[in-house]
């Protein structure tokens, strides 16, 4: 886990705990299929972290721009999947053997 978080930007770890709550809420809801929430809380991840990243940054030409784009990706695909392993973590932590 600390590999992965020394990739995600320290303001949007926010992001991952949003996204598994966000998991939590569409498995007890029963809306999607399970397999299809790990996609959902990527799409959101993406999402969001892209609103961030375009507030936060002076996109004066077409490679800031690019280069915003690119980070926005890759932070929401890293906090999509920070949440599905926190989500795992708490799952083997409270499972019984």
């Amino acid at each position: 886990m600390e590999q992965i978080v020394n990739y995600v930007k320290p303001e949007l770890l926010i992001v991952a705990m949003v996204l598994y709550f966000a998991g939590v809420g569409l498995k007890k809801a029963e809306a999607v299929k399970d397999k299809y929430i790990p996609l959902i809380n990527g799409a959101i991840g993406i999402v969001l972290c892209t609103i961030w990243v375009f507030a936060t940054c002076l996109c004066g030409t077409l490679q800031d721009i690019a280069m915003a784009a690119f980070t926005a990706i890759t932070q929401g695909i890293l906090v999509a999947g920070l949440s599905t392993y926190v989500n795992q973590v708490i799952k083997q932590a409270t499972k019984e053997e």
